[in-house]
């Protein structure tokens, strides 16, 4: 819960200084924005169609602080608490921004058609990526796969789910940037989505045993995650369609780290980032909003978003490898044997969540 705190002033003051700035003021070029707004200067004048630059910069520069609290997710329990906020510095700037920059700001994948209404490939899939790379240079918690590690408090699990559930009505209705159909549109599919994604899950449980609060709570995020690439770019019914098997393949795809032996604390990878892929890919089949997808004969959408996702997946690789190195280098990633069975809260922070 720390982490995501830290995520929101961190990311926040370096999204303000600098990282709007690289991802949406004009000057630059097809792979980075302009410096016309490092600072926040000429952002407080500045509209943006119909409504003033600096709530627009707000409003992305949570998209930032939430991709970086994402990643937390993954690798918590095991790494040092400096570590992690250099890491979130840099990787917002070097990753993150360009990211934003070139599917939204202007940039060439958006030139090339690309589709991501709010955030399926810039957000959930970046932050699975970059999870990914992380655990594996990270090293798994010790004991893992072999030791349980089970939620905390499975009623935080559930109020995090409602919260969460409750703020992507913002995230994907926001996106549209106006109050109109599009932005209706995709606050019903982020609904039904939602819905589907917690009914899936559940018969999946009820499949192979009982349906748990984990597991509901996972479905109903797996089902969200889906739909935020496509959520104004689809009908109602495609968006249960895209929620209920992004459900089934989120549920699927949680049980591949005890096979493949990496340790994503939160799932991380198999609820996000299957759930960016699943989303981006259905966005290329189902588009009807804005565009047609191969449903409606347009092959070349679906190849465009495969091909985002490539570009998105190397350099998102390449860059958080070359970051964690350098922190490696210097400040350490990983806490040692003592200090991680002794507990993070009271090795690197010196409490207790319970007093």
């Amino acid at each position: 819960m720390l982490y995501s705190f830290v995520c929101i002033f961190i990311v926040g003051l370096i999204w303000v200084l600098f990282g709007h700035s690289l991802a949406f003021s004009p000057g630059g070029n097809a792979f980075i924005g302009g410096t016309e707004y490092f600072f926040f200067e000429n952002v407080m004048t500045a509209v943006r169609g119909t409504i003033p630059e600096p709530i627009f910069a707000m409003f992305q520069g949570m998209f930032a602080i939430i991709t970086c609290a994402l990643l937390s997710g993954s690798i918590v329990e095991r790494v040092k608490f400096p570590a992690f906020v250099a890491f979130i510095a840099i990787w917002c700037l070097a990753v993150y921004a360009p990211l934003a920059h070139w599917v939204w700001g202007g940039g060439f994948l958006g030139s090339w058609g690309t589709l991501d209404f709010a955030g399926g490939i810039v957000v959930h899939f970046s932050s699975a990526v970059a999870a990914f790379v992380f655990i594996k240079m990270l090293g798994n918690r010790n004991g893992f796969p072999k030791a349980q590690f089970l939620p905390h408090n499975l009623m935080l699990t559930v109020l995090g789910t409602g919260l969460l559930w409750f703020g992507w009505f913002g995230f994907n209705a926001g996106s549209a940037l106006a109050v109109d159909g599009i932005a209706f549109l995709a606050f019903v599919n982020t609904f039904v989505a939602g819905c589907a994604g917690g009914l899936s899950w559940t018969l999946m449980e009820c499949k192979n045993g009982k349906p748990t609060a984990l597991g509901i709570s996972s479905g109903i995020i797996a089902g969200l995650a889906s739909i935020t690439n496509a959520a104004g770019f689809v009908s109602p019914l495609f968006a249960i369609v895209i929620g209920f098997a992004g459900g089934i393949l989120c549920y699927l795809a949680v049980f591949l780290k005890f096979k493949l032996k990496y340790d994503d604390s939160l799932d991380v990878i198999g609820i996000h980032g299957v759930g960016g892929v699943w989303g981006a890919i259905a966005t290329g089949l189902f588009v009807s909003v804005g565009g047609s997808g191969l449903i409606h004969g347009n092959v070349k959408q679906l190849i465009v978003q495969l091909g985002s996702l490539g570009i998105v997946l190397v350099y998102t690789v390449v860059i958080t490898y070359i970051i964690l190195k350098l922190i490696d280098k210097t400040i350490g990633l990983r806490v040692s044997l003592e200090d991680e069975t002794q507990g993070l809260d009271f090795s690197q922070h010196g409490e207790s969540a319970y007093n």
